[in-house]
């Protein structure tokens, strides 16, 4: 058989050489500004508990008062899907779940709360409670029974609360490193950010705290609420909210979307102040765009409606909080904010059938991509880490479980993450990084 002549060319090597050159500078920036997803489990939800109200039963009063509550106004599957709108077999596998997951863990991510839902009155008053959340914190981690990501909200730093602010978060860190070291869930937040600057003042208090303490340089995260006006747009037309991400400097993992003083910022009437308000999508559809391919994650609101008094306002209460996670999630907002035991179980049921209802499709299209077979759907390599990625959270929060994926499939865990592969760059203080 005659030998192919190679086909003709006109640029030679030096002409790449001469392109490898001009762009990489390029390729740098993109690496350092986006590095892609941690590859780390993400919370479902955040639950805010006032600094003084923290307890070390605080995490089974939510489980035993979500698991009241259930039983109260939906004692079995065909009721509470009744409620919110789920047939009957899938009513019957959410609700199970549901019910395993309040018992087993409530609660995925504890914010302890010094800033809106903290009533401290004096300094002394407010130091007594950093140094208690510290010990409990620590005390929880060592039991074993901590929420797998815990942490605090400090008060901003604006002006009038700034000192405040800094020296709650340098007393419960302080007593973390004092009570045997900083664990590995923990996350900080840092609300009512308006300004770059003020990110950067936040990564220079653990910078320095860190230096202090023989910490390796990056291991303190944080996350940014995004309440104000001006945490989206800036005044010359910009979107601040890229600003903060950069200037973070690799220590920013999560944007949190604020409804309340957001649509109060807005001007928007109480009546209407709502996650899924027009202008409470705008923000978060910014906040998502800025933060793609960064590792930061984003989060979106709560709603202050709750399932509290009569069975009525229970189920409609639980109507809204249901509907409203469930288009959270069509919209790629996996996280958001619950503020009362009532919530949970709409908040996992919610999660749990989005998760189980895509389920069959998701499963069969990786497999198909892992396979090479086409099928209806032509998927390209980031589609198949969309998939895998859906289907490492519905493992992650207990709405799937592993042999029912691996089945259909054909891929273990360690297969789903070789499609969704971990970055192995950023702050260690990520969810699910080891403690320090």
């Amino acid at each position: 058989m005659a030998q192919r002549k190679p086909p003709a060319t006109t640029f030679g090597t030096a002409t790449g050489a001469a392109v490898d050159t001009l762009l990489a500078p390029v390729d740098a920036e993109l690496a350092r500004r986006y590095p892609g997803d941690p590859g780390t489990r993400q919370p479902v939800h955040t639950v805010y508990v006032s600094a003084r109200d923290l307890t070390t039963d605080t995490l089974r009063t939510w489980s035993g008062a979500a698991l009241g509550v259930l039983a109260e106004h939906a004692p079995d599957a065909a009721s509470f899907g009744a409620v919110i709108g789920l047939p009957g077999a899938r009513a019957e596998a959410v609700y199970d779940r549901v019910r395993t997951k309040l018992a087993r863990e409530p609660v995925e991510d504890l914010r302890i709360d010094f800033e809106d839902g903290y009533d401290g009155r004096t300094d002394a008053e407010e130091d007594g409670h950093a140094a208690r959340a510290a010990r409990l914190v620590a005390e929880a981690y060592r039991r074993g029974d901590a929420a797998p990501y815990t942490g605090i909200r400090m008060k901003s730093l604006e002006a009038a609360v700034r000192n405040r602010g800094i020296r709650t978060l340098d007393v419960f860190l302080t007593g973390l490193v004092e009570h045997g070291g900083l664990p590995g869930g923990l996350v900080l937040t840092l609300p009512k950010v308006s300004r770059a600057e003020q990110v950067i003042a936040m990564a220079g208090l653990l910078t320095a705290f860190e230096r202090a303490h023989g910490i390796a340089d990056g291991r303190i995260g944080f996350e940014v609420q995004i309440e104000t006006s001006q945490a989206v747009l800036a005044a010359d037309g910009t979107a601040t909210v890229a600003r903060l991400i950069d200037a973070a400097g690799g220590r920013l993992t999560g944007l949190h979307y604020g409804t309340y003083d957001y649509s109060a910022g807005l001007g928007i009437a109480a009546g209407h102040q709502a996650s899924d308000h027009p202008a409470a999508d705008h923000a978060k559809a910014v906040m998502q765009v800025a933060a793609a391919g960064t590792g930061v994650r984003v989060s979106d609101g709560s709603t202050n409606v709750l399932p509290v008094g009569p069975a009525e306002h229970v189920h409609e209460a639980w109507r809204l909080h249901y509907g409203l996670v469930r288009r959270a999630l069509a919209r790629g907002y996996y996280q958001g904010w619950d503020l009362h035991p009532g919530q949970l179980p709409t908040r996992y049921a919610a999660v749990f059938a989005f998760y189980r209802e895509g389920l069959d499709r998701a499963a069969a299209r990786l497999a198909s991509y892992a396979a090479r077979n086409t099928g209806d759907v032509l998927d390209e390599p980031a589609t198949a880490r969309a998939l895998a990625g859906f289907l490492l959270r519905g493992l992650d929060c207990g709405a799937l479980d592993p042999p029912e994926v691996t089945g259909r499939t054909g891929l273990t865990r360690a297969g789903l993450e070789a499609y969704a592969p971990a970055r192995s760059t950023g702050p260690a203080s990520r969810p699910g990084a080891e403690p320090g």
